[in-house]
């Protein structure tokens, strides 16, 4: 987890809703920072949603590997982007990762797809289920960018098949702490991140899931990279700052896996 958040600054150009005598303004977009001395603003974010099934041991079934790559063409052919993983601590595991703007995606394009054929018999790992909304820091150079476009480029980007995904929540001593505190603990993860990041070794993929995960976690974090130490050494390095050994109540499960297939989808 990285970034600071300064939403509680004053927001140009925003356009509140609701509000009225005795009751607080309602803002849900996302802000970034300044350009061309306006500072940027969006009612726009991205979904994604990380599912993960076992294959079981059947002898009327294929093999793990068919299983995935009938999934992949069936995917392809329902036009859903994608990254598909073998997990790395189960035999017959694997995992789908999708995304989209409209969250009835998951319902419309995604679902129908595990209706059909062997996958059907597919078992879904519930506890390891995991979906999130990208979210602004306040400072973003290129919001649309940083929202949209960045996370889905980790995902697909070539040779970082390494993936790390879990849920975490923090405490609520965290949210009783002055923005002032808040932020001082937030740069101090933050560094560690964008470290580990200009060095090539470990990419972080940031969702908030507040009232969608049904473990009432509040974030997703997926980290991707090109090996899989540095991915483990950046979340034991993390256990060190005051946000980790202080305020998370609670990280994991953890799905571990390696991409095996990708699929950008259509070009728009």
């Amino acid at each position: 987890m990285s970034g600071d958040d300064d939403r509680g600054a004053p927001r140009h150009g925003a356009r509140p809703e609701g509000g009225g005598p005795g009751l607080p303004e309602i803002d849900v977009r996302e802000y970034g920072g300044k350009r061309d001395g306006e500072r940027q603003v969006m009612d726009r974010r991205l979904f994604m949603q990380l599912l993960v099934f076992d294959v079981p041991a059947d002898r009327d079934l294929p093999s793990p590997a068919d299983v995935q790559r009938e999934l992949a063409r069936a995917l392809i052919d329902a036009g859903v982007p994608h990254v598909l993983y073998a997990d790395t601590n189960s035999p017959s595991g694997l995992a789908l990762l999708t995304w989209s703007e409209d969250p009835a995606h998951f319902v419309d394009r995604v679902r129908p797809v595990f209706h059909e054929g062997t996958r059907r018999r597919l078992v879904q790992r519930h506890d390891h289920t995991m979906i999130g909304r990208t979210y602004s820091l306040g400072h973003e150079p290129d919001l649309e960018h940083g929202l949209l476009r960045r996370p889905v480029e980790y995902v697909l980007h070539e040779g970082w098949d390494w993936a790390v995904w879990y849920p975490l929540r923090r405490s609520g001593a965290f949210e009783k702490l002055e923005k002032h505190d808040q932020s001082i603990v937030l740069r101090e993860h933050a560094s560690i991140g964008m470290a580990y990041g200009r060095a090539d070794l470990a990419h972080d993929v940031r969702l908030a899931c507040h009232g969608l995960d049904a473990g009432d976690n509040e974030f997703v974090v997926g980290l991707v990279g090109k090996a899989l130490h540095p991915l483990s050494h950046v979340v034991q390095s993390m256990r060190h700052t005051r946000q980790t050994s202080e305020f998370i109540v609670k990280m994991g499960p953890f799905f571990v896996g390696r991409a095996v297939h990708r699929h950008a989808g259509a070009k728009p």
